[in-house]
Protein backbone atom coordinates (compact mmCIF):
# COMPACT_ATOMS: atom_id res chain seq x y z
CA UNK A 1 0.00 0.00 0.00
CA UNK A 2 1.38 3.14 -1.04
CA UNK A 3 -0.16 4.97 1.97
CA UNK A 4 1.56 3.14 4.69
CA UNK A 5 4.78 2.07 2.64
CA UNK A 6 3.99 -1.89 3.01
CA UNK A 7 1.84 -4.61 2.54
CA UNK A 8 -1.20 -3.90 4.57
CA UNK A 9 -3.50 -7.50 5.61
CA UNK A 10 -7.51 -7.46 6.14
CA UNK A 11 -7.38 -6.68 9.28
CA UNK A 12 -5.28 -3.12 8.65
CA UNK A 13 -7.29 -2.29 5.29
CA UNK A 14 -10.64 -2.60 7.83
CA UNK A 15 -9.10 -0.74 10.57
CA UNK A 16 -7.64 1.87 8.14
CA UNK A 17 -11.12 2.76 7.02
CA UNK A 18 -12.49 2.85 10.78
CA UNK A 19 -9.73 5.26 11.44
CA UNK A 20 -9.59 7.52 8.60
CA UNK A 21 -12.92 7.43 6.42
CA UNK A 22 -15.08 6.95 9.87
CA UNK A 23 -12.70 9.13 12.08
CA UNK A 24 -13.21 6.03 14.32
CA UNK A 25 -11.05 4.08 16.23
CA UNK A 26 -9.77 0.40 15.44
CA UNK A 27 -11.40 -2.54 16.27
CA UNK A 28 -9.83 -5.00 18.00
CA UNK A 29 -8.15 -7.79 15.47
CA UNK A 30 -9.42 -10.73 17.43
CA UNK A 31 -13.02 -9.31 18.24
CA UNK A 32 -16.30 -10.53 17.10
CA UNK A 33 -17.11 -7.45 14.95
CA UNK A 34 -13.67 -7.53 12.93
CA UNK A 35 -14.06 -10.96 12.53
CA UNK A 36 -17.43 -11.13 11.04
CA UNK A 37 -16.17 -8.55 8.36
CA UNK A 38 -13.41 -10.83 7.44
CA UNK A 39 -15.54 -13.59 6.92
CA UNK A 40 -18.04 -12.02 5.08
CA UNK A 41 -15.07 -10.28 3.00
CA UNK A 42 -13.39 -13.96 2.43
CA UNK A 43 -17.29 -15.68 1.41
CA UNK A 44 -17.61 -12.84 -1.03
CA UNK A 45 -14.24 -13.83 -2.46
CA UNK A 46 -14.64 -17.83 -2.25
CA UNK A 47 -14.58 -17.97 -6.30
CA UNK A 48 -11.95 -15.32 -7.18
CA UNK A 49 -8.33 -16.87 -7.66
CA UNK A 50 -6.33 -14.73 -5.53
CA UNK A 51 -4.35 -12.37 -7.91
CA UNK A 52 -7.33 -12.09 -10.64
CA UNK A 53 -8.09 -8.33 -10.58
CA UNK A 54 -11.59 -7.47 -9.88
CA UNK A 55 -13.41 -5.23 -12.57
CA UNK A 56 -15.67 -2.75 -10.58
CA UNK A 57 -18.71 -1.23 -12.58
CA UNK A 58 -18.66 1.71 -10.41
CA UNK A 59 -15.17 3.24 -10.24
CA UNK A 60 -13.11 4.73 -12.62
CA UNK A 61 -10.24 7.09 -13.21
CA UNK A 62 -10.64 11.11 -13.79
CA UNK A 63 -8.21 13.36 -15.53
CA UNK A 64 -5.99 14.09 -12.97
CA UNK A 65 -4.67 16.61 -15.05
CA UNK A 66 -7.70 18.73 -14.78
CA UNK A 67 -7.46 22.23 -12.78
CA UNK A 68 -10.09 22.27 -9.96
CA UNK A 69 -12.46 25.58 -9.86
CA UNK A 70 -13.51 25.75 -6.41
CA UNK A 71 -15.81 28.56 -7.25
CA UNK A 72 -17.75 26.10 -10.02
CA UNK A 73 -17.44 23.18 -7.79
CA UNK A 74 -19.50 24.83 -4.78
CA UNK A 75 -22.09 25.60 -7.51
CA UNK A 76 -22.74 22.08 -8.31
CA UNK A 77 -22.61 21.23 -4.81
CA UNK A 78 -25.29 23.29 -4.10
CA UNK A 79 -27.02 22.37 -7.31
CA UNK A 80 -26.05 18.33 -7.22
CA UNK A 81 -25.75 17.40 -3.75
CA UNK A 82 -26.77 19.49 -1.05
CA UNK A 83 -29.97 17.96 -0.95
CA UNK A 84 -28.37 14.69 0.73
CA UNK A 85 -25.40 16.25 2.12
CA UNK A 86 -26.70 19.01 4.00
CA UNK A 87 -26.42 22.89 2.81
CA UNK A 88 -23.52 23.28 5.38
CA UNK A 89 -21.65 19.39 4.77
CA UNK A 90 -23.27 18.39 7.79
CA UNK A 91 -25.29 14.92 6.19
CA UNK A 92 -28.31 13.30 7.09
CA UNK A 93 -29.59 11.23 9.71
CA UNK A 94 -32.74 8.96 10.38
CA UNK A 95 -35.13 9.30 12.91
CA UNK A 96 -33.20 6.83 15.14
CA UNK A 97 -29.75 8.83 14.50
CA UNK A 98 -28.29 6.73 11.75
CA UNK A 99 -26.65 8.47 9.36
CA UNK A 100 -28.66 8.17 5.55
CA UNK A 101 -26.25 10.25 3.79
CA UNK A 102 -22.75 10.84 5.14
CA UNK A 103 -21.06 14.46 6.30
CA UNK A 104 -18.92 15.50 3.85
CA UNK A 105 -17.29 18.19 5.60
CA UNK A 106 -17.09 19.20 9.95
CA UNK A 107 -16.39 17.91 12.94
CA UNK A 108 -18.49 14.07 12.10
CA UNK A 109 -17.25 14.17 8.50
CA UNK A 110 -14.19 11.54 7.48
CA UNK A 111 -10.64 12.92 8.67
CA UNK A 112 -7.93 14.68 6.81
CA UNK A 113 -6.15 11.09 6.23
CA UNK A 114 -9.35 9.57 4.19
CA UNK A 115 -8.77 8.86 0.69
CA UNK A 116 -12.08 11.00 0.58
CA UNK A 117 -9.76 14.31 1.52
CA UNK A 118 -8.25 13.90 -1.76
CA UNK A 119 -9.72 15.81 -4.62
CA UNK A 120 -9.28 13.18 -7.73
CA UNK A 121 -9.93 10.04 -5.23
CA UNK A 122 -13.07 12.03 -4.10
CA UNK A 123 -13.62 12.93 -8.03
CA UNK A 124 -13.54 9.39 -9.07
CA UNK A 125 -15.96 8.17 -6.64
CA UNK A 126 -18.42 11.11 -6.98
CA UNK A 127 -17.96 10.26 -11.20
CA UNK A 128 -19.10 6.75 -11.01
CA UNK A 129 -21.39 6.64 -7.83
CA UNK A 130 -23.10 10.55 -7.60
CA UNK A 131 -25.72 12.19 -7.45
CA UNK A 132 -28.37 9.98 -6.38
CA UNK A 133 -31.73 9.53 -7.83
CA UNK A 134 -31.55 12.16 -10.87
CA UNK A 135 -30.90 9.14 -13.46
CA UNK A 136 -33.58 8.50 -15.69
CA UNK A 137 -31.13 5.31 -17.36
CA UNK A 138 -29.16 2.66 -15.08
CA UNK A 139 -29.66 1.64 -11.48
CA UNK A 140 -30.24 4.82 -8.78
CA UNK A 141 -26.75 5.68 -7.42
CA UNK A 142 -24.31 4.30 -10.38
CA UNK A 143 -22.88 8.01 -11.46
CA UNK A 144 -22.06 9.14 -15.04
CA UNK A 145 -24.23 12.45 -14.27
CA UNK A 146 -20.91 14.77 -14.08
CA UNK A 147 -18.08 14.96 -16.39
CA UNK A 148 -14.42 14.75 -14.99
CA UNK A 149 -14.50 18.58 -14.34
CA UNK A 150 -17.53 18.23 -13.05
CA UNK A 151 -16.35 15.79 -10.37
CA UNK A 152 -13.09 17.00 -9.42
CA UNK A 153 -14.92 21.09 -9.04
CA UNK A 154 -17.14 19.65 -6.27
CA UNK A 155 -14.64 17.36 -4.95
CA UNK A 156 -12.19 20.55 -4.42
CA UNK A 157 -14.60 21.97 -2.74
CA UNK A 158 -15.93 19.47 -0.43
CA UNK A 159 -12.65 17.96 0.40
CA UNK A 160 -10.94 21.08 1.24
CA UNK A 161 -13.85 22.17 3.50
CA UNK A 162 -12.61 21.74 7.48
CA UNK A 163 -12.52 18.14 8.71
CA UNK A 164 -10.86 16.72 11.47
CA UNK A 165 -7.20 16.26 11.60
CA UNK A 166 -5.68 12.69 11.40
CA UNK A 167 -2.60 12.38 13.66
CA UNK A 168 -1.61 9.43 12.13
CA UNK A 169 -0.92 10.95 9.05
CA UNK A 170 2.71 11.66 9.72
CA UNK A 171 3.67 8.33 8.99
CA UNK A 172 1.81 8.41 5.63
CA UNK A 173 4.12 7.97 2.50
CA UNK A 174 7.49 7.07 4.16
CA UNK A 175 8.66 5.80 0.80
CA UNK A 176 8.08 8.89 -0.94
CA UNK A 177 5.56 9.58 -3.90
CA UNK A 178 2.96 11.63 -2.04
CA UNK A 179 0.25 12.05 -4.36
CA UNK A 180 -0.21 15.81 -5.83
CA UNK A 181 -3.90 15.94 -3.94
CA UNK A 182 -2.98 15.22 -0.75
CA UNK A 183 -3.74 17.80 1.82
CA UNK A 184 -0.64 17.38 4.23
Amino acid sequence: MPRSGKEVDLEGRINGCFMRSMNGKPLPRESEEMQAMVAYMKWLSQSTPKNQKVTISNAGEVDTSLVADTARGEQIYYAQCATCHGDNGEGMKDSRGDIVFPPLWGDESFNIGAGMARTYKAAAFVKYNMPMGIQTKGLWGHGNVLTDQDAVDVSEFFAHKPRPDFPGKVNDWPTGNKPKDARY
